[in-house]
């Protein structure tokens, strides 16, 4: 049961498709230009053939008052008569007839009429009967006529004037006044059965050679409105049909070179971009949750280093104030202790406790020292240089204690990256405390192995990056985050757990960064990245 819209459909005209308007409104235009071409061609042959047939009788009729011309003057009418007569037995001659000046028939190969007195009003008399001047030489058609006969017979008749020549006005036989212009009319009639014949076969030749050029013209423009519009219609309105349902992937080939290819080169194009829109947005979707979740863990890392930055920047002015504050009584204990230890009035037994109070009073020191660097404001004296060098300076220092004695230094040095703007000292700090961290742990390794990596930043953010990998004993990864926090330390006793915090600082001062990256048993990675220096305009340099 059909719907009621596809009932609806159904009840309305169909549209006509481009190929059909275009075969109707070219089919119309050549019926219309070709009936037209048909009529005129028609008339102007029937115009033609009644030309040619008046003049084929024109010149019948001069040929038989030009035979006729001497047995006129001989007066043998006889002859004349005769000779008429075998011209009238030729097919399609209804008659010939001879008149008189007086309009009296005196010769007819129709017996019937001869002795009559034509009726000089009718009509095909009173052409002859205007001025006799006229019927000298009148125009062609002038002495021409159509009319039917009294049995029906549709005839075309030519009247020829007898002209009154010099012979015959001085012929002995018979006399006429020179002041005669005409002796008489030769009027020669003729069935027109042959011409409607002639004009018939003619008229359906054209109209079949009319139809077969309409048909064929027709045809023509069928075929090549197919091949040169319908079809890359066609293939556009498939084509888009196929965008409207979402099918991106479908190819659209132009068919020719002209404005209806560039257009379908333009759609092929739009569907290219379509597609590569369409994948965009899918890549983008699949890829959004990654993004999101890499996002919120950068995020989440700024935040965590903005709380270690603060927590940090809280603990220094706290270390600062009790470093102060112990540093004046351990002063004192070390002044006097190192005193008593020199005094000859203490007793030998006690020297030992004395040199152990000394010894550790200097640690504490050492622990003090170390929370001023720590709590210490940093303001680097930023120049030009070159990390390598840096980098070389730093490992000079430290490549000769007993912790390197079984490590291979690996240096992969970068030679074309642009200088950076640093502290020089600061930086060596940051690196000899990184490099004797990772000497310590691989002290125990047979063959231990630290590899020094420069390279412009992956990312092209204007940064260079230094890589210092060992293949120590790691972190482990719950106390990896925890490796810049100030007072941690891996190394129990022997740390104070302030170096990397006082790196991170320094690190920080210069506007770079600095990660690590490690696994227990497989070494640690350090990664810091500074930014290059980037002259200005108008620096001489």
């Amino acid at each position: 049961m059909l719907s009621p819209e596809q009932l609806l459909r159904s009840l309305l005209p169909r549209r006509l498709s481009l190929i059909q308007k275009l075969t109707v409104l070219t089919g119309t235009v050549v019926v219309l230009f070709m009936t037209l071409f048909a009529w005129i061609t028609i008339d102007n042959l029937q115009k033609l053939l009644v030309n040619n047939t008046t003049r084929e009788l024109d010149n019948l009729a001069s040929t038989i008052i030009r035979m006729t011309h001497y047995q006129m003057l001989a007066d043998n009418r006889t002859m004349v008569y005769q000779m008429i007569n075998e011209v009238a037995s030729q097919p399609g001659i209804e008659r010939i007839r001879m008149i008189n000046r007086q309009g009296i028939i005196v010769h007819s190969t129709s017996p019937a009429e001869i002795g009559h007195m034509l009726d000089q009003t009718s009509l095909h008399c009173h052409q002859c009967h205007n001025p006799v001047k006229s019927l000298i030489r009148p125009p062609l058609l002038d002495h021409s006529r159509f009319f039917t006969m009294s049995d029906g017979t549709q005839v075309i008749g030519v009247a020829k004037a007898v002209p009154n020549e010099d012979s015959c006005s001085t012929a002995a036989c018979h006399f006429h006044d020179d002041s005669d212009k005409v002796l008489g009319v030769v009027d020669i009639i003729v069935s027109l059965d042959v011409l409607k014949s002639d004009l018939a076969s003619y008229r359906n030749g054209i109209i079949l050679l009319t139809l077969l050029l309409i048909i064929l013209l027709g045809a023509s423009l069928t075929f090549f409105t197919l091949h040169l519009v319908n079809r890359p219609v066609n293939e556009l309105l498939r084509h888009t049909t196929r965008l409207a349902q979402g099918q991106l992937d479908c190819e659209l080939t132009p068919t020719s070179s002209d404005e209806l290819g560039e257009l379908m080169r333009a759609f092929q194009l739009m569907t290219n971009n379509l597609r590569q829109a369409r994948t965009d947005l899918e890549e983008w979707g699949r890829t959004l949750e990654e993004k999101v979740n890499e996002r919120s863990e950068q995020l989440q890392r700024m935040q965590m280093q903005l709380v270690h930055t603060e927590k940090l920047a809280s603990l220094g002015e706290l270390v600062a104030g009790i470093a102060h504050e112990i540093n004046n009584p351990l002063s004192g204990i070390l002044i006097f202790s190192s005193l008593a230890a020199k005094d000859k009035r203490l007793d030998p037994a006690l020297k030992a406790d004395i040199e152990t109070i000394s010894s550790e009073a200097l640690r504490c020191a050492g622990i003090v020292k170390g929370l001023l660097e720590f709590a210490r404001d940093y303001q680097p004296q930023m120049i030009a240089c070159d990390i390598n060098q840096v980098l070389i300076d730093s490992l000079r220092l430290v490549e000769c204690q007993s912790v390197f004695q079984n490590v291979s230094i690996i240096r992969q040095l970068n030679s074309n990256l642009p200088e950076i703007m640093a502290d020089q000292n600061h930086l060596k700090q940051v690196f000899i405390n990184i490099f004797i961290n990772a000497g310590q742990a691989m002290h125990e390794q047979k063959h231990g192995e630290l590899q020094i990596v420069t390279a412009p930043s992956d990312n092209h953010d204007g940064c260079i990056v230094v890589r210092i990998s060992d293949s120590g004993c790691g972190v482990p990864e719950g106390q990896l985050g925890k490796l810049f926090d100030p007072f941690f330390t891996t190394k129990g006793t022997g740390g104070t757990g302030l170096g990397l915090s006082v790196s991170y600082g320094i690190i920080q001062a210069h506007g770079g960064t600095i990660t690590a990256e490690s696994a227990q048993g497989e070494g640690t990675t350090f990664i810091i990245k500074l930014p290059h220096y980037e002259p200005a305009a108008d620096d001489p340099c």
